[in-house]
């Protein structure tokens, strides 16, 4: 064995030998591998081959460690050697750290000596060689020799329940699994994270991506037990559905999600055909992801770390609505809005509760929601754990925010240090007893009741927004199992062009439409009138935005007026396909949108909104992925904005909603049954008491609209 090896045996308990010749999908290399070989190991803690010899040996107790250096220098009180051919045996796990263009020899070395794995620190290998996809070629030649790299281009990973430190930087054990596509992003979550006191699980920079995936990292983390709530950052969603699945399963085994993005994601290249690809936004789509994969998503890195707190420390609400504690009836005014304007759902309580309330505080105290202590606190601590054990009582409250001093008394008056803790105590028991959280917001920053009260199970923020967001977003999670998506079959890919072609292909799958006809002449406009009722529409059939284009006329009393229209519209547009229609003049109808499209990035998606001209000055839409069952296309239309005038506005009568949830199934599985489709839309969709019609249909194809 060479000189420049430090080996150690593996502790009890450890995953056995992996196989010789590993599946391409086996990742266990990455977890606790039996070798590791750092080459560009560095003993100038300037450099990265430093920090990561240096978290290499951290695990010499549990596997071998190779340290490569060119020069064989010392680093940390042990010997490295010159090249890869000095060492005896196995690479195990490689960490590349050295110039770019020595990277290719480097892999097909360490291949010929059975490395399992490469980590990719070294970035611009394209740059380096002049060859644009060099990066792919190497990924290409490792999956081929039988082994796998996470990079390059990333800060390492990092594996506390098995001493694995190959990053950059220092990590505190904990419970927090870090997946980033920026290796330094991921690295302030890290320490971010280290300040709310929340230590780290697993960490892993994916980089570049050019093998080992975001997606397949976090599958893996299912079984990882040390991991109960996983941060994940990620800038682009190369197969977001196959990313959507992965955290579902990962929800499925009882370890929740928060998801940060960027709003740069390919998922933002809409469709510019029609009026669906413009009304969502990318992140519209991941949020409708994160509905499927059970996760949620914010906005910040300090909004993730405190989201994960909540669900790291407290139980998962059982719903929106919450109770409001507050020694100060402006903050607890304030902590109302907040959690309002959260989604949050802040109650009046009910009237034996109030009555319970009234007998324990002053007259002039606040007893519906917020309630205002109204200096009962200062006059007895014990007040506050008997309030929010009564709240935490209460079937109708699913969690309690506490807003105010609590927290600082002890801190500013010594002497009530011990009766503040005592209270802490109760208030963490009652939430563990009754497995609801509660969310504490005080006003002192840090002091020995804080401390307490969260290593006891309740989360603790220095500001009302931060607790207000976190509790929200574990509601959400708490709200939201995930739902599978349904495989459809796929049906032939056929040319679909035009209004009528759209009609018939959506008329087959069960949508109505007015009776109409398709016209060339004057002849053929005057045997369809004959046909149909009036009040007629014209239409030109190829138009996709007939309105634009003065190719729609309405309100055609008789055929004298259609063959009119005909006249006037055929001598402007030209020769070519239109459409006479039957006009829907039914009274007390509400517009809507209701269209479907490919995503690049997750695939099929089904998308509702207000419809009619002004479907994108009204900006009222709502987006999941499809295909959806009735309970989701249900949801779907409940979250409109104008949902009221469904359900019957200043005296107007119901429309059917249940016509608008079939016609919603029925497109989101349209979408998915073709994927030669990029688009399809019905705008407007006219709504009645007596059902719908859509009276406008729009089919794009992919090679149209790519």
């Amino acid at each position: 064995m060479s000189t420049a090896t430090v080996r150690g045996d593996r502790s009890a308990g450890s995953p056995p030998a992996p196989a010789a010749e590993p599946a391409l999908a086996d990742l266990s290399v990455f977890r606790d591998p039996e070798v590791v070989t750092v080459l560009g190991a560095s003993a100038d803690p300037g450099k990265w081959g430093y920090w990561l010899a240096r978290g290499a040996l951290t695990g010499a107790h549990r596997r071998q460690v190779h340290l490569v250096n060119r020069r064989g220098v010392e680093i940390e009180g042990h010997p490295s050697v010159t090249s890869l051919a000095e060492i005896e045996g196995d690479l195990g796990l490689v960490v590349l750290c050295v110039p770019a263009p020595a990277l290719p020899d480097a892999v097909t070395e360490a291949l010929a000596r059975g490395a399992r794995g490469f980590v990719g620190i070294t970035a611009g290998l394209d740059r380096a060689t002049g060859r644009p996809g060099a990066e792919v070629e190497l990924a290409r030649t490792i999956r081929e020799g039988g082994a796998r790299i996470i990079g390059p281009n990333c800060l390492g990973i990092y594996d506390a329940s098995t001493d694995l430190r190959l990053a950059w930087g220092e990590f505190t054990p904990g419970a927090l699994g870090i997946i980033s596509q920026s290796g330094q992003l991921g690295s302030e979550l890290a320490n971010l994270a280290a300040d709310r006191g929340l230590g780290v699980s697993r960490f892993v920079s994916v980089g570049n991506q050019v093998d080992v995936s975001a997606r397949e990292l976090v599958a893996d983390l299912a079984d990882h037990e040390a991991t109960r709530v996983v941060a994940l950052y990620v800038e682009s969603f190369v197969d977001g559905r196959a990313l959507a699945d992965s955290l579902r399963l990962l929800h499925a085994a009882g370890k929740q999600t928060v998801l940060l993005t960027v709003g740069a994601s390919t998922a933002s290249q809409a469709a510019a055909a029609s009026h669906t690809g413009s009304m969502t936004s990318a992140l519209d789509v991941v949020d409708a992801a994160c509905r499927v994969a059970g996760t949620v998503r914010v906005e910040t890195p300090a909004q993730l770390v405190e989201v994960a707190q909540m669900l790291l420390d407290a139980p998962l609400p059982r719903g929106p609505r919450v109770a409001v504690v507050g020694d100060s009836g402006g903050q607890g005014a304030i902590a109302a809005d907040v959690l309002t304007g959260q989604g949050l759902a802040v109650r009046s309580l009910d009237p034996a509760v109030r009555d319970s309330l009234g007998a324990l505080l002053p007259p002039d105290a606040g007893i519906d929601n917020p309630i205002d202590l109204a200096g009962a606190g200062e006059q007895d601590l014990a007040v506050y754990a008997e309030v929010v054990e009564r709240l935490l009582g209460d079937p109708a409250v699913d969690a309690v925010t506490m807003t105010g001093y609590f927290g600082s008394y002890g801190f500013h008056t010594p002497s009530l240090a011990d009766a503040e803790e005592q209270v802490a105590r109760r208030i963490a028991a009652a939430s563990v007893a009754t497995g609801k959280p509660v969310a504490l917001h005080s006003m002192c920053r840090d002091s020995a009741t804080i401390t307490l009260i969260r290593e006891l199970g309740v989360p603790t923020y220095h500001t009302i927004e931060m607790a207000a967001l976190a509790l929200a977003g574990a509601t959400r999670i708490g709200a939201g199992s995930g739902r599978e998506l349904e495989d459809v079959a796929v049906l032939p890919a056929e040319p679909t062009h035009g209004y009528l072609a759209a009609r018939a292909l959506l008329d087959a799958a069960g949508v109505d439409f007015p009776g109409a006809a398709g016209v060339r002449d004057v002849a053929g406009l005057r045997a369809a009138a004959a046909t149909l009722q009036a009040p007629y529409v014209l239409k030109c059939d190829w138009e996709a935005h007939k309105t634009e284009v003065g190719g729609v006329v309405l309100g055609l009393a008789d055929a004298e007026a259609a063959e009119a229209a005909f006249v006037e519209m055929s001598a402007r547009l030209g020769g070519g396909l239109y459409v006479l229609e039957e006009m829907d003049t039914r009274r007390h109808t509400v517009e809507l949108i209701v269209g479907a499209r490919h995503d690049p990035s997750f695939g099929p998606v089904v998308v509702i909104g207000a419809g009619g001209v002004l479907a994108e000055l009204l900006d009222d839409s709502v987006v999941e992925l499809a295909p959806v069952d009735r309970d989701t296309a249900r949801d779907m239309v409940a979250r409109l904005r104008c949902e009221p005038l469904l359900a019957g506005w200043r005296g107007a009568p119901a429309v059917d909603r249940e016509a608008v949830v079939d016609l919603v199934v029925a497109a989101s599985r349209l979408i998915c049954a073709r994927p030669d489709l990029s688009d399809l839309e019905l705008n407007p969709v006219r709504v009645a008491p007596d059902g719908l019609l859509a009276v406008d249909a729009l089919v794009t194809h992919r090679q149209e609209n790519p």
